[in-house]
């Protein structure tokens, strides 16, 4: 029997580790080319950021079947994982966990959750399937060392044990520093430099933070050379919303290179030319010349956003259209095309992190996830230089390569 460990008990771990069982035929019916398959996780719970995902309800994947439309959604690791998904995408995950007695549903901008809406859902599936498959569960378990010879691995735990294994999967999730890809690192793989992706930017303008709990959509957000467009939510400290997580998922490197200090520029009527917006304009001094400006607001701005950017274009909250100057209409239109807001840091959730980083693609073969260098090596999950937008795209990858490397690693090959 061979003896497989998987690292990791996070999402792509258990993810790996229940199809390698499974494959090898572990549980009730035990086959000649059978595995013993064990979960090594370093803290005292399993599943951790799976709890927390999705505010608790767990954003499992996303409703996108095509392989490479899916794969446009990772600003690292689009092109590698266009042929993984081909094998295993979100509707083989849906059917995954629908075997199980997990029904989801879809939300209009395609997340998919567990009808209960509830993480603890999705834990409790993978943990009653790696029991029934015969998986062992560690809790407090985690690895000091690894060295591998001709004839194995052996892994070092911290309180001094030693296990023995044939093969083994590193599944410990995002590299917020370089000490946790230690392990890839020790057995001669490279690590792309980490740094942080789908964090929320630091605005320290006053009328920003006034807004905070607004949400507004769409929005244009450029930064960096790059831009997005979609929902954005003003916040106490600046503002987030999907808009701002995708331009810092695919400017990760860049605002990491500025420091997280730069300028974002917000267009709140996208697709509108400056044309078109003063002659909106000028249709409101027609239709309201006595009203105030700050109390006639644009469609489909809301009047608290429409108040706060009549006045930071320096237009007095006096002003009534009939006496709104031509210099005063142009900064206005000028504030609603490109506000710019100075960004002086980043704030990330300090659970529910994703990183830009990790083992380098390159040396990985992605249809077993087995390493290059290391046979009998494998990998899933964060841990990889792969990283996607929200949106259940992270789930994916980790259901994605867990499978594939559960699969490999029950092979006899």
């Amino acid at each position: 029997m061979k003896r497989v460990v998987v690292v990791g008990g996070g999402a792509a771990g258990f993810f790996a580790a229940i199809a390698c069982a499974e494959a090898g035929g572990l549980g009730a019916e035990v086959s000649a080319k059978a595995a013993t398959v064990t979960i090594l996780e370093k803290t005292g719970h399993f599943l951790s950021k799976v709890k927390i995902s999705g505010g608790g309800r767990c954003n499992v994947t996303h409703a996108c079947f095509d392989a490479r439309a899916l794969a446009t959604h990772f600003p690292r690791g689009e092109r590698p994982l266009i042929g993984p998904f081909q094998t295993f995408q979100p509707r083989d995950t849906i059917d995954w966990f629908k075997r199980r007695g997990v029904l989801m549903y879809t939300q209009d901008d395609g997340c998919l959750f567990p009808v209960s809406d509830s993480s603890q859902t999705i834990i409790d599936c993978f943990i009653e399937a790696a029991e029934a498959a015969g998986v062992k569960l560690r809790v407090n378990a985690g690895v000091e060392s690894i060295t591998h010879d001709a004839t194995g691995f052996s892994l070092t735990l911290h309180g001094g044990e030693t296990l023995q294994a044939d093969r083994v999967m590193l599944a410990t999730g995002g590299c917020r520093v370089p000490a946790m890809g230690a392990l890839a690192v020790s057995l001669g793989h490279t690590l792309e430099p980490p740094v942080p992706s789908l964090f929320t930017f630091h605005v320290d303008a006053p009328w920003v933070h006034e807004l905070a709990g607004i949400v507004i959509e769409p929005v244009e957000a450029a930064a960096a050379g790059l831009r997005e467009t979609g929902i954005l939510l003003f916040t106490h400290w600046g503002v987030s919303g999907p808009v701002i997580l995708r331009l810092s998922a695919w400017g990760a490197r860049k605002l990491a290179d500025l420091n997280y200090s730069f300028t974002l520029q917000l267009h709140w009527l996208p697709g509108r030319t400056t044309e078109a917006i003063g002659e909106q304009l000028d249709a409101l001094r027609d239709l309201h010349p006595a009203k105030l400006v700050v109390n006639t607001p644009l469609a489909p701005l809301t009047a608290r956003l429409w108040e706060s950017l009549v006045l930071a274009a320096g237009v007095p909250r006096d002003t009534r259209w009939s006496g709104l100057s031509k210099s005063q209409q142009h900064r206005l239109v000028q504030q609603l095309i490109r506000t710019e807001l100075p960004v002086t840091g980043k704030t990330m959730n300090k659970d529910e992190f994703v990183t830009c980083g990790g083992v380098r693609l390159s040396e990985v073969n992605f249809k077993t996830m087995e390493s290059k260098l290391v046979p009998g090596l494998y990998f899933a999950g964060e841990l990889l230089d792969i990283d996607g937008i929200t949106g259940g795209f992270n789930f994916q990858s980790c259901w994605t390569t867990g499978w594939l490397a559960g699969n490999a690693m029950a092979s006899e090959t």
